[in-house]
């Protein structure tokens, strides 16, 4: 299950852990992604607070916590290799994994098709 923020951050449910990454209409957005700031493992989040950075050729941009939990993982891939977010942002191209910590948040964000309402109306 694949959720969205009204910031264009999304998060893959599986279980208590979701993975994050950023929507393919914000990368386009922000064009050539070329620098990426990652959490480090073991934090604690907490529901939209700042977790990571990125920065393209045109701005940099905040990426916000879509829920609150603790960080178990960052995908250094996509860090060494910006790329992967500018070709794949909504797979390869995903930043960190969470582990919530209040699952009940997930019912305060947007399917799909909601989300895709949401960024037509933009």
């Amino acid at each position: 299950m694949k959720l969205f923020t009204d910031t264009h951050e999304w998060i893959e449910v599986q279980g208590p852990e979701g993975t994050v990454g950023v929507t393919a209409y914000a990368q386009k957005e922000l064009g050539e992604v070329v620098y990426i700031s990652l959490p480090e493992v073991g934090k604690e989040i907490q529901v939209g607070q700042e977790v990571a950075i990125l920065e393209s050729t045109k701005a940099a941009a905040d990426i916000y916590a879509p829920v609150s939990g603790i960080i178990t993982a960052v995908n250094t891939h996509v860090k060494e290799v910006p790329d992967l977010l500018n070709q794949h942002a909504e797979s390869k191209g995903w930043l960190y994994k969470v582990s919530l910590t209040h699952p009940e948040e997930l019912s305060l964000l947007m399917n799909r098709d909601d989300y895709e309402k949401l960024v037509e109306s933009d």
